[in-house]
Parts: structure tokens; sequence; C-alpha cells
């Protein structure tokens, strides 16, 4: 067969679909392919007269597109993405790159790295974010691996991606699994910001009684600040839309699924001693939602205080103090995730520019905010950053919104309303600041019942020494 397309394209769900019509409207011909034929046919009929090639078999895909070949897989995780990769290679020739556009676990993109890189061939795990929207119409794209292939690459990704006034959302992460990590810690704060704006809602909901079309304006306001973003803008609409009368967020059942890249997170910042709280309490958040059944049965035994209406100069108030709490707890998050990926870059030797990673999450992806500028430039007066709340525009916006945060906080215990990740984004950030933090006495307590040694501060000479505390005579 006579190699017509630039691009193949395999997996044809909703966002290798999106993906394929992005890719195509941008003058690249594009192989397509799927494991079950009806999807194949559907996509066939819905863009006909475009310069698509169907394919029907994996080795018609591979001989359709022209040499050296671009391929992306849009698979599922984890198995499908081996056993298809195992099929492709023997038909591949040296110089192929194969693009995993998938969730992948990062380490799981090194191994495919290093195994095709026996062959000849390159692998690049590409972190895709801006859902089926985005992937129709300009997502932000991670790639890592080789530069080289990122290259071969880079006229495709950088015609598909978003863009801003910063330039295409895409750029080369760094080697092997670096694109695919930054994708996961990109989820990761998602998950985090999406329950920062969950617990802002629900403190003007019960501490404040306000109904969904009222939050719908002020979370629109909101739109037009420091906190506009991408989940603010859907916020506003999803409490604008209403079936009747009843708002529908109001028959929305409180259960909040996940499909495992928040998990990976916090997971792997535990690997690396790295401290993502808001993001962990996301997670539980999530988890705690699920026992639906359990919570409905507890609430009528497990007793709490009693949340009265506020006034409404109280209300008003209360609706200026949770955009500041918002805001600062935002920069928390923001810091922790940046640290996680600044603390993986030095591990695996990544060379990864925070810059760079907050530039193009500028557009397309699920976390696109204004404040990603202040972020970049942050990181462009220093680029070695260690937290961005030791950035001085940073500084002093949490400075400023420090008051309106902790009472947000006070709030939110003693109306009996969870906050989980508003309230550990302020606990992590009164324990960064702190010069002294009572782990002294966790310290003493494992030398005292496991001769576990310590440090002292007004002998550091000494190194590690025990205790006898108990007198035990050991």
């Amino acid at each position: 067969m006579t190699a017509q397309a630039q691009v193949g394209l395999a997996g044809l769900g909703v966002m290798g679909a999106n993906l394929a019509m992005n890719i195509e409207d941008h003058g690249f011909s594009t192989a397509v392919w799927n494991r079950g034929a009806e999807a194949l046919e559907q996509f066939v009929a819905k863009v006909k007269g475009k310069k698509f090639v169907p394919t029907r078999s994996l080795e018609e895909f591979v001989a359709s597109v022209e040499r050296p070949r671009r391929l992306i897989l849009m698979l599922t995780a984890g198995g499908p993405v081996d056993q298809t990769l195992e099929k492709l290679k023997p038909l591949l020739q040296e110089g192929d790159v194969v693009v995993d556009g998938g969730n992948s676990w990062f380490k799981d993109t090194q191994r495919r790295e290093q195994e095709l890189g026996k062959a000849g061939l390159s692998f690049v795990g590409l972190g895709v974010s801006g859902g089926e929207e985005g992937a129709r119409y300009g997502p932000s794209l991670m790639p890592g691996g080789k530069k080289e292939a990122f290259e071969r690459l880079q006229p495709v990704l950088e015609s598909i991606s978003a863009k801003t006034d910063s330039g295409p959302c895409t750029t080369w992460v760094g080697p092997d699994g670096a694109g695919h990590f930054v994708k996961m810690v990109h989820n990761g704060i998602e998950y985090a910001d999406m329950q920062l704006i969950a617990e802002a809602y629900d403190l003007l909901r019960r501490g404040a009684g306000l109904s969904a079309s009222r939050m719908a304006e002020i979370f629109a306001g909101w739109n037009k600040g420091p906190i506009e973003s991408f989940l603010i803008e859907i916020t506003a609409k999803v409490l604008s839309v209403k079936e009747g009368d009843t708002p529908l967020v109001d028959l929305v059942l409180d259960k909040a699924g996940q499909k495992g890249t928040g998990k990976w997170t916090a997971q792997i910042a535990l690997d690396l001693g790295v401290p993502v709280p808001s993001i962990a309490a996301a997670l539980d958040a999530r988890v705690l939602s699920s026992m639906k059944e359990e919570r409905v049965a507890a609430s009528g035994v497990v007793q709490g205080p009693f949340a009265p209406a506020l006034d409404r100069a109280a209300e008003k108030a209360l609706v200026e103090d949770v955009h500041a709490a918002l805001h600062a707890a935002k920069i928390c998050t923001y810091a922790q995730g940046m640290r996680l990926i600044q603390a993986a870059s030095n591990e695996y030797k990544w060379n990864i520019s925070l810059r760079e990673m907050a530039r193009i999450w500028k557009g397309g992806c699920i976390i696109r905010a204004r404040l990603l500028d202040t972020i970049m430039k942050a990181f462009e007066r220093r680029a070695d950053l260690p937290s961005l709340l030791l950035d001085p525009d940073f500084s002093q916006t949490m400075k400023a919104q420090q008051r309106a945060w902790r009472d947000v906080v006070a709030i939110g215990a003693r109306q009996g309303i969870p906050m989980p990740a508003m309230t550990s984004a302020l606990a992590y950030y009164d324990s960064y600041r702190s010069a002294e933090l009572p782990q002294n006495l966790t310290q003493a307590q494992r030398d005292a019942f496991g001769a576990h040694t310590y440090q002292r501060r007004d002998h550091p000479e000494r190194g590690f020494v025990h205790t006898d505390w108990l007198g035990t005579g050991k």
C-alpha cells in the first residue's frame, strides 16, 4: 500500500476522535484505526470528504503513514497500550515515533521508552489536557521523551495545541516519563482546585443560605478578577442550569468519582518526600463522598453544630472573605504541585522548566487560570525558586488574604461545614512559614520507644545521638 497519511492515530474514543479531527483541521492527512470496527465506520461517516485514511488492521494502519512515521495512540492506560505496542513493534522501522496520548503511569512510560529505544524506535509519553473540547479545538500538550522525537512531532503538536499570548500550549517537557508525570501533577492540582471550589460553594450554600442562582452570579463575578479560571467559569455556568424551577446541581447525587491520576500524585509525593496536603485532602473528600449511605445514616446519630443563616451584611462580608480564601488556597495548591514537579525533575534528571509548565497550562487545559501568568513570572525571576510562597508577588498576596482565609476556615469549623482542602492548605502555609515545628517532640518520642536517635540543635557536631528517656538503662 502506498503511504498516504502524514500522521496516524489509533483509538477513536471521544478524545481520540476529537484529536484526529483537530490534526486534520490543521492540514495533516491522518490515518485512523480503531480496534472496534463499528466506531471506525461511525467516524468515517462523520468525516466524509476530509483528509482521513481509514484502516481496518494495524498492518494497513502502519503501511498508510509516511516514513519516518508519527503514530499517536489514544488508548486506555495500562494493558491496552502494552498489547498494542507489542503488535506494532514488528511492523515499525528505525526512526518511527510512537506517541502514547493516554493518562499513563509515568514509570510505565519510562519502561516503554527504554524497550522501544532498543529497537531503534522513539516513544513519547504525551499528556493531553482539556477534555473533549480541548482535544477538538486546542488542548494543552505535555510531551516527554527524546528531544529529537519531540522535534519530529513539534509541527503537529504546535499546530493543534491551544494558543495564548505566550505562544502554543506545548513544549518539550523532558526525557522519558516527564510529560506524563507533569500531566499527572496537573490532574492532582485539578482535584484540589475542584475541591476548594466545592468547599467555597458549600460554605456559601449552607453557611450563608445562598441560592444556586445567586452563587452563579457570585462565581461569574469572581471570574473577572484574580481567580479567573476555566473551573470558576464552568462553576458559574453549572450553578445557573435549571430543570424546571429547580437548579440541576441540587439534583446531582453527592458522590464524586475518580480515575486514578490524583491518587498517583499523592502516592509519588510520599515516595519523593514532598507534602501535597491539598491534593490528599481532595482525594479523601471524594472517597468520603462515595460513602453516601453510611453518611446519611451517620447524620442522624453523629452530632455537630447547627449552622444558622447569616444576615445580609454578614453575607456580603462572607462572600468577600471566601473569595480571598479561595485565592490564597489556590496559590498554596499550585505551590505544592510545582514543588512536586521540581522534586521529580531533580530525582529523574529531567531538567523541567517550571516557567514553561506554567506557560503551557495557560490555555487549553482544565486548570488554565489567570494565576498562571503570575506563576510564570515568578519562575522567570528565579528558575530554581523552591516555593511560590517565597516569591515577592505571591508573598504579598498571601499576606493580604490571610485574615479572610483564617476567618473562613474558622467559620466552617464553627458551623460544622467540612473544609478539608481549605484547612489543609492553611496548615501547609503555616507549617512552611514556621521556623519552629513540634517535631522535636516527635523525634524525642521516636528515640524513647525505638532508639531511632535524634540531633541536638546545641551540638550539631555530635551527629545522631540516643538518650535513655524512660530510665530503662538501655
